[in-house]
């Protein structure tokens, strides 16, 4: 940075915590989109197929919900997953009315693993910090989203 004198200063800390925040929401973006893009995924399709992975035999409404988008579109959407092998629908036994989704693809397993691949990288590099280390930081980015108007 540089004064109105022309003088460099050193930035703050807070501005390295604020650039390192940027720059890893800005690779988990990138890391994601290259990830639909080799998968031929829309961003929407790709996060209900997460969804879906991480809890198994969901209802078209819980993914709706999770989603924040209408009944006719998680339909199309499931549609979609179904189509393209990647979720399957099974038909609650109690009630015929009801449906159950269920991912039908491993996404630990290529290529389904690229969805993951940024997240579980840095879940091994937190597992590599000391954790006195990790919990002050969790602790530090908690305030700071506390602190947001979102």
């Amino acid at each position: 940075m540089q004064t109105s004198t022309g003088a460099s200063t050193p930035p703050s800390p807070g501005s390295d915590l604020s650039r390192a925040l940027l720059a890893y929401g800005e690779a988990r973006r990138t890391a994601a989109a290259e990830a639909r893009r080799v998968l031929s995924l829309n961003e929407l399709d790709a996060r209900a197929l997460m969804f879906v992975a991480e809890n198994p035999g969901a209802r078209p409404s819980h993914v709706r919900d999770h989603l924040g988008i209408t009944s006719a579109g998680v339909t199309t959407l499931i549609d979609r997953l179904v189509q393209r092998g990647a979720v399957r629908r099974d038909l609650d036994d109690e009630d015929r009315r009801v449906n159950h989704i269920t991912a039908t693809v491993d996404l630990d397993a290529e290529p389904w693993r690229h969805l993951r691949a940024f997240d579980a990288g840095i879940e091994k590099a937190v597992a590599d910090l000391d954790p006195a280390h990790a919990a002050i930081a969790a602790s530090v980015i908690d305030q700071l989203i506390g602190a947001t108007d979102s």
